[in-house]
């Protein structure tokens, strides 16, 4: 199935070096069983089973994050996504990975020229005044360079890396086939979704891709943050979006990361930037539900005048309505310790699995008790969302992959903020904004509106619905089908029942009549006994065993 997926000769180039990666950090047996080393085989490729067994005494989550830094930008970004599943992954992976960096060296500028020439519609000098060929920053997808535009504002160029694009499509088509493998061929590995994570995983590199959806994203959230006027975002300049390029507004300041290794480099009011990040994050999260899904300390700047920059907006998350009022169900049954409703939202959230329920509403129960009598105010909802996941993963169930990205956000910022100041409290800045999304959500007129978008939805479909099954009807393909378990079983006992009774009811008339014939005298006799009665009585005994028989045996029909 693998060989015939791979569609050029690189593919399996490429599949070859994986499998070597993965030998060299100890997963050689993974290789085997998948079926990997079976495809190299066929395929001419000699791979060797036995090239690493001096790091097989490391930590297997160690091995892991190891093998993703080594295959490249695209397994490292599949490492950090998978540092968000802490329903599925123990807290030892998670910390593992979310010690991937890339490694990745700058782009020449001459290698980019030709792309931003192609993008630009014409030469860069033609666009800027001036275009510093030397990068700012290089991450695996693209490079930042500052320029001028000719009315003398400086921006920044993001330029996506020549080739990147199909060199990460092809690492998914791989990934894709190599996950599908293991849940077929591995199936101690099938609780961790290998299948659900990497389409989580491909829908995060796709966007990440796409500059104009990053552009767009940029912008949306910048009109979110309008009441946060201590908080930039760059302003983005429409007209040179590209697929491949996005230019925007330079701001001047420090990175936070810079700044967490040398405090020197300089002098900010930890608190209040700390306040100000956690309440514009927060904001964007429970009221407004799309949010910066990425704010470690390299996209984030301490600007002049106490103002605080979000930068690269490639990763960013999105809680629908419909999940927020979850949340809001949830904080609720926390609050007044409803376990029945935990139980049954962990459930619907799990989508799957085949969960011990008892065991779950017990798990419930002692967390709950943990929060029993604690006011919205001083209920601490990371670390709710926390111990929820850790239930989620002891019972083998998962969360949506949204959740469990609104937790890692959580975690960051709430690392962030501790490391900016030592006394600040996340759930302080949790609470107003739960709260807002709460009532909002619980307001008569928001209410009304779901329900009259949920009734003209209804409206407008269910005359499509009732064209359709009409057409259906006129074609003959309208069909109804009933599924009902064992009713062969049940249909087969029915005639077993009935037989037996028939043929008993006949052993019985046979009984009466040959008691009959015996009081006859006419006739032949055996023993002084009318023979017809002698017959008639042995005919009866006969069938009564028969029949015994039939019920002593099982499955056999009479």
């Amino acid at each position: 199935m693998l060989l015939k997926a791979l569609t050029a000769a690189r593919d399996l180039g490429r599949l070859q070096e994986i499998a070597r990666v993965l030998v060299r950090h100890g997963f050689g047996d993974l290789v085997h069983r998948t079926g990997i080393a079976s495809v190299l085989q066929t395929a001419g490729r000699v791979l060797h089973l036995t090239d690493g067994p001096a790091k097989v005494n490391l930590p297997p989550a160690e091995r892991v994050r190891r093998a993703l830094e080594e295959l490249g930008p695209t397994f490292v970004k599949l490492g950090q996504v998978l540092a968000t599943r802490r329903d599925l992954l123990p807290p030892e992976w998670i910390l593992e990975f979310g010690k991937l960096h890339e490694h990745v060296s700058a782009v020449p500028f001459s290698e980019l020229r030709e792309q931003l020439t192609e993008d630009l519609g014409g030469p860069p000098s033609a666009c800027f005044s001036r275009l510093d060929e030397e990068p700012l920053a290089a991450g695996s997808i693209a490079q930042v360079h500052r320029a001028q535009l000719d009315d003398g504002r400086d921006v920044v160029l993001k330029i996506r890396r020549p080739g990147i694009a199909d060199e990460v499509r092809a690492d998914l088509r791989l990934v894709a086939h190599v996950a599908e493998l293991i849940e077929q061929k591995v199936p101690e590995l099938g609780r961790y979704q290998p299948k659900r994570v990497v389409r989580q995983f491909s829908n995060v590199m796709q966007a990440e891709l796409d500059f104009r959806i990053e552009s767009k994203n940029q912008r949306i959230i910048t009109e979110q943050l309008a009441e946060h006027p201590r908080v930039v975002v760059p302003t983005i300049e429409d007209g040179f979006t590209r697929e491949r390029l996005m230019v925007q507004q330079y701001i001047e300041g420090v990175s936070a990361a810079a700044w967490l290794q040398d405090a020197t480099t300089a002098e900010i009011d930890g608190e209040a930037l700390a306040q100000i990040g956690a309440d514009a994050v927060l904001d964007m999260v429970f009221v407004h539900g799309l949010y910066h899904a990425d704010p470690h300390p390299g996209n984030v700047m301490f600007l002049s005048e106490g103002r605080l920059g979000l930068l690269d907006f490639g990763m960013v998350g999105r809680l629908s309505e419909r999940r927020r009022r979850e949340l809001a169900g949830l904080i609720g049954a926390v609050v007044e310790r409803d376990d029945d409703a935990v139980v049954n939202l962990l459930l619907d959230w799990a989508a799957g699995g085949d969960p011990d329920v008892e065991m779950l509403a017990a798990d419930c129960g002692a967390f709950l008790d943990r929060y029993h009598g604690v006011a919205l105010g001083e209920l601490d909802v990371t670390g709710m969302l926390r111990d929820i996941t850790e239930i989620v993963r002891q019972n083998d169930l998962s969360l949506p992959s949204d959740v469990t990205l609104l937790i890692k956000v959580l975690v960051t910022l709430e690392g962030l903020g501790a490391s900016l100041d030592p006394a600040f409290d996340m759930a302080a800045h949790v609470e107003p904004a739960a709260r807002e999304m709460i009532r909002q959500l619980r307001a008569p007129r928001a209410t009304v509106r779901r329900g009259v978008r949920d009734l003209r939805t209804l409206l407008l479909e269910l005359p499509r619905e009732i064209r359709s099954i009409v057409r259906k009807s006129r074609r003959g393909g309208f069909k109804v089908e009933f599924e009902l378990k064992h009713l062969e079983e049940f249909t087969e006992t029915i005639d077993r029942s009935a037989n037996r009774i028939t043929i008993g009811l006949i052993t019985s008339a046979l009984i009466v009549g040959t008691a009959i014939a015996l009081t006859v005298d006419s006739g032949p006799q055996i023993l002084g006994v009318p023979a017809l009665g002698l017959l008639g009585f042995v005919t009866s005994l006969l069938i009564g065993a028969g029949l015994l028989l039939s019920m002593l045996r099982a499955g056999r029909h009479w």
